[in-house]
């Protein structure tokens, strides 16, 4: 449902909150929870792509010279502490790039 389509709602029914954007922003968890999603859905993906190419977790640390627990960390959704780099190399490590871009808020 748009913003607007929800405003009218809203006002036709008061029974109808806000966003969950609107939700999590107020309660100041909105940028944390837009991270994680990311992160979650590059973790996804790239476990598809090394399922797609029979590639195990052993293979993905020898491809990426680093031990089975880093690629662990890379396919954590929980762990905040992976770099750009290290994504670009996962990444790379099964035929993809990552792309990022800015939009408008």
């Amino acid at each position: 449902m748009t913003r607007i389509k929800a405003k009218k709602a809203a006002a036709k029914n008061p029974h109808i909150g806000s966003s969950l954007d609107d939700f999590l922003k107020e309660d100041g968890i909105y940028d944390e929870v837009v991270a994680l999603a990311a992160k979650k859905k590059i973790a996804r993906q790239l476990k598809a792509r090394m399922d797609r190419n029979d590639m195990s977790i052993s293979g993905m640390a020898k491809e990426l010279q680093t031990s089975r627990n880093q690629v662990h960390r890379i396919l954590d959704p929980q762990d905040h502490n992976i770099t750009l780099a290290t994504l670009e190399r996962a990444a790379a490590a099964v035929g993809c790039k990552v792309k990022l871009e800015l939009v408008k808020s």
